[in-house]
C-alpha cells in the first residue's frame, strides 16, 4: 500500500513539472514581445527603448532562457509566480480574485454532471423496456459530441433572449449560474453516464447478482445494494480524469456568458502575452487536475481492494 501511494504522489509531481516546463517553453516561443504588448496596451503608444529595457530587467526577461527557467521554477516551487507584466499585480493575487467565481461554476457543473450522469445510467440499467433503454443510452453520445460553446449559445438563445428567465450575461446568484453550470455539466455527465452504464451492465451479469435475484430481492434492491458499488469505480475514475476538462470547459463557458473568473483572466493574459499570469493559470489547472486524480487514486482501493492486491502482485513478480 505504501509503495502504491508513493508511486501516485511521484506521478502527480511529474505531471506538475511537465505542465510548468511545457507551458514555459510554449509561451516563450510565441512571436512578439510581452513587454512591448503590455506597455502599448497600457499607454496606447510605444515606450522608449530605455523604459522597455528597464521593464525587461525588472521581470528578468533580459536573462538567458535557461536562467529564466530555473529562476521561475524555483519561485514556483515556493508558490511565487511573479507579477503580471500588464498590471504589475502579483499572479497569486490575480488568481485569488478570479478563482471564487470559477470554482463555484466548476463545482456546480461537476455536481450536476455527477447527478445527471449517475441518474441516467441507473435508469438505463434498471429499466426492462427495450425502447426506453435505447432512448436513454442514445443521450450520452449526443451530449458528449456537442461542443460546449454551442450548448451555451443555444441555452442563452432559449432561456435568456426568448423566455427571459435568467440574465444573459454577467450577474451573480442562482439565476446567473444555472445556464453556465448546465453547459459545463452536459459533456462531462454524458461520459460518466456512458462509463457507468457499461460497468453496471457488466456487473449485472455476475453470478452473485443472479443469486440475489433468485433469493427474491427486487431489481432496485439488487442494483442499489449489490451492483452499484463495484460498478462505480470506473465512473469514479472518469469523473476525476475529467476535472481538467471541467476547468477547460469553465474557461470557454465564462467567455460565452461574459462571467468574471479565470476564463476571462486567461483570455486577457493570452492576448497581452502576459507570460507569468498564463503560466500561473496553467500550473493551477494542472495542480487541480493532479490533486483530484490523486484523491481518486487514494480512494480507489476503498471501492475495489483488488487494485492494491494486483499492484502488490506485480511488484512481487518484478522483484
Amino acid at each position: 500500500m505504501g509503495r502504491y501511494l508513493i508511486g501516485r504522489v511521484l506521478q502527480a509531481v511529474g505531471v506538475l513539472w511537465a505542465a510548468f516546463t511545457l507551458s514555459f517553453a510554449g509561451l516563450y516561443l510565441l512571436p512578439g514581445d510581452p513587454v512591448d504588448m503590455a506597455t502599448n496596451a497600457a499607454t496606447g503608444t510605444p515606450v522608449d527603448a530605455a523604459a522597455a529595457a528597464e521593464m525587461r530587467a525588472r521581470y528578468g526577461l533580459d536573462q538567458p532562457l535557461w536562467t529564466q527557467y530555473w529562476t521561475a521554477l524555483g519561485h514556483a516551487v515556493r508558490g511565487d509566480f511573479g507579477h503580471s507584466i500588464s498590471t504589475g499585480q502579483t499572479v497569486t493575487a490575480a488568481l485569488g480574485e478570479a478563482l471564487p467565481s470559477t470554482l463555484a461554476l466548476a463545482g456546480a457543473g461537476l455536481l450536476l454532471a455527477l447527478l445527471g450522469g449517475v441518474a441516467l445510467a441507473l435508469a438505463a440499467a434498471y429499466t426492462e423496456r427495450p425502447w426506453l433503454r435505447g432512448l436513454l443510452t442514445a443521450l450520452p453520445p449526443i451530449g458528449a459530441s456537442i461542443p460546449g460553446f454551442w450548448v451555451g449559445l443555444i441555452l442563452l438563445q432559449v432561456f435568456s433572449f426568448r423566455l427571459r428567465l435568467v440574465p444573459a450575461f454577467g450577474g451573480s446568484g442562482f439565476g446567473a449560474t444555472v445556464l453556465p453550470a448546465i453547459t459545463v455539466a452536459i459533456p462531462v455527465g454524458a461520459v460518466i453516464a456512458q462509463v457507468l452504464y457499461a460497468s453496471l451492465v457488466r456487473t449485472w451479469r455476475q453470478p452473485f447478482v443472479a443469486v440475489a435475484l433468485a433469493k427474491g430481492a427486487s431489481r432496485w434492491w439488487v442494483q442499489s445494494r449489490h451492483v452499484l458499488r463495484p460498478a462505480a469505480a470506473p465512473a469514479f475514475t472518469v469523473a476525476g480524469l475529467w476535472v481538467g476538462s471541467v476547468l477547460a470547459g469553465v474557461v470557454v463557458t465564462e467567455t460565452v456568458f461574459s462571467r468574471p473568473g479565470v476564463g476571462r483572466l486567461a483570455q486577457e493574459s493570452v492576448l497581452h502575452e502576459d507570460i507569468p499570469v498564463v503560466q500561473g493559470i496553467v500550473v493551477f489547472a494542472a495542480l487541480a487536475f493532479v490533486t483530484v486524480n490523486l484523491l481518486v487514486d487514494l480512494a480507489y482501493p476503498l471501492l475495489d481492494p483488488r487494485v492494491v492486491r494486483e499492484h502488490s502482485r506485480k511488484e512481487r513478480a518484478h522483484a
